[in-house]
């Protein structure tokens, strides 16, 4: 995302309610659904310049923390900018952000399923979820080393005795 977006998400946001940087930074993660996380030396560059524009005004908050409001003129920027302020929640509506979102969902899945067989699993059945997860992590190697992913492709790693992808995380048990 770039600079111009940060600002336009900050400026939806304060229209909801007063925030915090931080506040900003938790909420565009949040309703990006993580996909989008930007940094504080993007966030707060962008209020500063939101505040020297006078659209923003920041007060003390809870804790001594800043908590950033719009102003009027802030307010009527809103109303006579919305198509603009809604660009950047677009903008990742079309990045294939539903698709970061899924696999994340299914990673989370995938490592809890792992810890319940390392927790109650007996060593035989730690030995079968390490081999899994190794040829998972050669065969996601194999769709990016194959032109399209083509599901009925022969990946590296597979059953038919292709070679393996490469390892970044040293041999896996069943490679030793």
């Amino acid at each position: 995302m770039k600079r111009g977006d940060v600002r336009a998400a900050a400026l939806s946001l304060l229209a909801e309610e007063p925030r915090n940087g931080y506040q900003i930074i938790q909420e565009i993660e949040s309703q990006s659904h993580g996909v989008w996380r930007p940094s504080p030396g993007s966030v707060y560059p962008a209020l500063q310049q939101l505040e020297d524009e006078g659209l923003i005004r920041a007060e003390e908050g809870e804790g001594g923390r800043k908590a950033f409001h719009l102003t009027d003129a802030g307010r009527a920027y809103v109303a006579s900018h919305a198509d603009e302020l809604s660009a950047p929640w677009e903008a990742l509506a079309g990045t294939g952000a539903d698709d970061v979102i899924d696999m994340r969902q299914l990673f989370g899945q995938v490592a809890m399923a792992a810890m319940q067989v390392v927790s109650v699993g007996t060593e035989t059945q730690i030995e079968a979820a390490r081999r899994v997860l190794s040829q998972a992590r050669r065969n996601l190697y194999g769709i990016l080393a194959s032109d399209e992913g083509d599901p009925g492709e022969s990946q590296p790693g597979s059953a038919d005795g292709a070679e393996e992808a490469p390892d970044d995380a040293g041999p896996a048990p069943d490679d030793v």
